[in-house]
């Protein structure tokens, strides 16, 4: 890989907001590293254009740290953790069975954390480490209720990730939580207000802007900093 050509592993792109960001970074000029929990036609369509696609469910620790031995001595400029879930997500908290509230917060909340701390050592310094988190995530900003596990779940992944950055402040990466905007994807909608490539195009924007940058930021697709 030539020197100056930037590289990123997008964890969760089989479809929507992480295959569309795959994309846009190949295109872009990025060597991409792009990873599935089962086959994505999506992702084998870039493979052929020299994506790289690996396999990987962010839940399984096992499978977390096999997927590290593969990647061996890579160095990223970005790591960037989009996998995340919504099951029930518009049923109140005592609507959602103990499990699925459960299961929910250890995806969203857990599991990126854990990933990223696998991968710190794999980010180069000026990189950043990147977070798919959501305005609902915002405590302060709640102020309609409504996607109670969902947000939940989202807000302590925020409070993980500033635990995350302080832990590894010395590392001279920086940490970015990002929301994608309400985009129509299989999660956001047919009513949502933008499509992928909107969003992407922002997020793009945002993290090779950002790039080079320490500390932490919660951030929207059009670089807007959002009230924790």
């Amino acid at each position: 890989m030539p020197e100056n050509r930037k590289s990123a592993l997008i964890v969760g792109a089989s479809r929507g907001l992480g295959l569309g960001l795959a994309e846009a970074l190949a295109r872009r000029g990025w060597q991409v590293t792009a990873t599935q929990r089962s086959p994505s036609p999506g992702l084998a369509a870039l493979a052929a254009d020299g994506v790289r696609v690996e396999t990987v469910d962010i839940d399984d620790d096992a499978a977390v740290a096999s997927l590290r031995g593969r990647l061996g001595g890579e160095i990223f400029d970005l790591i960037f953790v989009v996998a995340g879930v919504a099951t029930q997500a518009h049923e109140p908290l005592h609507a959602v069975s103990r499990e699925v509230a459960a299961q929910v917060y250890l995806t969203n909340a857990v599991s990126p954390i854990r990933f990223a701390d696998a991968f710190a050592d794999a980010l180069r310094p000026g990189g950043t480490l990147a977070l798919m988190s959501s305005i609902l995530g915002s405590v302060s900003l709640n102020e309609d209720g409504g996607w109670e596990t969902y947000r939940a779940s989202k807000a302590a992944l925020n409070t993980y990730a500033r635990s995350f950055e302080i832990r590894h402040r010395d590392a001279g990466f920086g940490v970015l939580v990002l929301h994608p905007g309400w985009v129509r994807t299989e999660m956001g909608g047919a009513e949502a207000d933008i499509d992928v490539a909107t969003s992407v195009a922002g997020l793009v924007s945002v993290i090779e802007g950002r790039l080079g940058r320490k500390g932490i930021a919660y951030l929207d697709y059009r670089g807007e900093t959002l009230a924790w």
